[in-house]
């Protein structure tokens, strides 16, 4: 069964005129429910992560400013958010979710988080809408818990995943892999293991040939244990904050291509759904709900 991690604490809600779509969170498993993909007994609601796996990536005085609220004027600005308690608990149950469907994707081979994604979250910061960083969180729990060889983070968000990136820089157990606009946020890249700069209005075709030649190869090479599946959907052409060129339509072949790879190498999928910031909400939602109908026609 396809376990996904959702809880009401995921839209927290932020001031008014805030450009962050924080009720994408809501609306997605509404429309998943509705159509029938899922059903209640898809999803778990997750708790809050505790202290020892999130100290397994973040330094411990970075997390205890968050929990107490010590973040600086600068600090919290390059969030993004306006810092409060509720925001920090959020986060927290955030990394618990990614965890926990990580944990589901090696029983059924597919594992979702209806948020997560972090990926700008660093060691000891947090910037561009993220705290804490729940990809990096989730490989470390899976190589310290459950004794995994191999991470392959596959970041498909417009934006770099700068933090996973640095985090693990040094760490052979983690291969990361990010395509992302060349010209777009955070202006400074950190250095993956492969990085894939991708110029503005890349349309669907240009992309998904670079997709389709990449990944077959990082998986005959790296042989990865597990894959975690930054799937934002800000590369729509529509989208407020990517700059590519790429169609719905082309957003779900790429998804297609990262489950089916999976898959076919019978490798378990932890898929955390990242960025979206498309003027309709519909947009955003019907590119997100495309993940999770593939990964029930292709692992159900």
């Amino acid at each position: 069964m396809l376990k996904v991690a959702w809880s009401k604490i995921y839209a927290h809600p932020l001031p008014e005129g805030h450009r962050f779509p924080m009720e994408k969170y809501e609306l997605l498993p509404e429309q998943l429910l509705y159509e029938g993909t899922l059903s209640s007994e898809n999803f778990f609601t997750p708790e809050t992560a505790e202290k020892k796996w999130i100290l397994q990536v973040h330094e411990e005085e970075y997390f205890d400013k968050l929990l107490s609220l010590g973040l600086s004027a600068s600090e919290i600005r390059r969030t993004g958010f306006p810092l409060s308690q509720a925001l920090v608990q959020r986060e927290v149950h955030i990394m618990q979710g990614s965890m926990m469907a990580a944990g589901f994707a090696l029983d059924f081979g597919v594992g979702m988080n209806i948020a997560g994604g972090t990926h700008h979250a660093y060691k000891d910061k947090g910037e561009g809408f993220c705290l804490l960083n729940d990809i990096a969180i989730t490989a470390a729990f899976l190589i310290k818990e459950h004794g995994l060889g191999k991470v392959l983070v596959v970041d498909l968000d417009v934006h770099q995943g700068n933090g996973t990136a640095k985090i693990f820089e040094d760490n052979p157990q983690v291969f990361t892999f990010s395509m992302h606009g060349a010209h777009n946020y955070p202006l400074h890249k950190e250095i993956s293991d492969l990085d894939v700069p991708l110029q503005d209005k890349t349309d669907d075709s240009t992309y998904l040939n670079l997709l389709n030649h990449h990944l077959p190869e990082l998986m005959d090479k790296f042989e990865p244990d597990f894959i975690i599946y930054q799937s934002g959907v800000d590369v729509l052409a529509t989208d407020k904050l990517g700059r590519l060129g790429m169609s719905i339509q082309g957003c779900r072949e790429r998804d297609r291509i990262v489950l089916e790879t999976a898959r076919r190498h019978r490798v378990p999928v932890m898929c955390c759904m990242g960025g979206g910031y498309a003027k309709k909400i519909n947009d955003i939602i019907e590119a997100h709900a495309n993940t999770f109908r593939l990964a029930q026609e292709i692992f159900f």
